[in-house]
């Protein structure tokens, strides 16, 4: 059967109840504040206007994501390929989604709120300990701050060594954007783009 509204959903996974419902705060505390103070990697969800979805991942040193009080966060929008897919959303929406990530912890911490992207330098002046200065930055109002739980990843066993992959097995980047575009150019090797990308960071 075809899920097709909200009163056949709760039918079947039924209401939230105890922690679960209790545990959205409105503004960050103590916790969620050293969660991102000790963060390096987050992924970002935006949409466009005309509903088109991107979850696209942000990382720096732990910290990377600048705390200004209790409901305001700053994300320096770090050099990329000029997509700027998440970027474009957020002019459009001003509405965003987080999940701050911590290696080696198994929780992780959801943010949702407002956005809009500023070249203000009350803000980027934040970011003088960056080895590339950000054109701009993301503003977040944060209004949903809540911990999520390990289950996700004690299945994937995201962080145990014994899961990771040769990464010999797996195709390079350039070995599979070569596929997927049809080029003939022979493809770039991983110490090459790692060497490329290392300019930017």
């Amino acid at each position: 059967m075809k899920i097709e509204n909200i009163d056949q959903l709760r039918e079947l996974y039924g209401h939230p109840s105890g922690r679960a419902k209790a545990k959205v705060l409105c503004q960050l505390e103590k916790h969620a504040i050293n969660f991102i103070e000790t963060s390096p990697f987050l992924v970002m969800s935006t949409s466009s206007s005309k509903g088109k979805m991107d979850a696209s991942p942000r990382g720096g040193v732990p910290g990377f994501v600048k705390v200004i009080d209790k409901t305001t966060l700053v994300i320096p929008d770090a050099k990329g390929n000029y997509r700027v897919d998440s970027i474009c959303n957020i002019v459009e929406t001003g509405r965003i989604g987080l999940l701050f990530l911590i290696p080696g912890v198994d929780e992780t911490l959801r943010i949702n709120g407002s956005a809009y992207l500023s070249t203000d330098t009350e803000y980027l002046k934040v970011f003088t300990e960056e080895q590339n200065l950000p054109k701009a930055c993301v503003v977040i109002s944060v209004e949903e701050a809540f911990l999520h739980c390990a289950k996700a990843f004690m299945r994937s066993k995201l962080w145990d060594a014994s899961a990771q992959i040769e990464r010999e097995s797996f195709p390079t980047m350039g070995q599979m954007l070569k596929d997927q575009l049809g080029s003939k150019e022979t493809p770039e090797s991983r110490d090459a783009m790692i060497k490329r990308y290392k300019k930017d960071l």
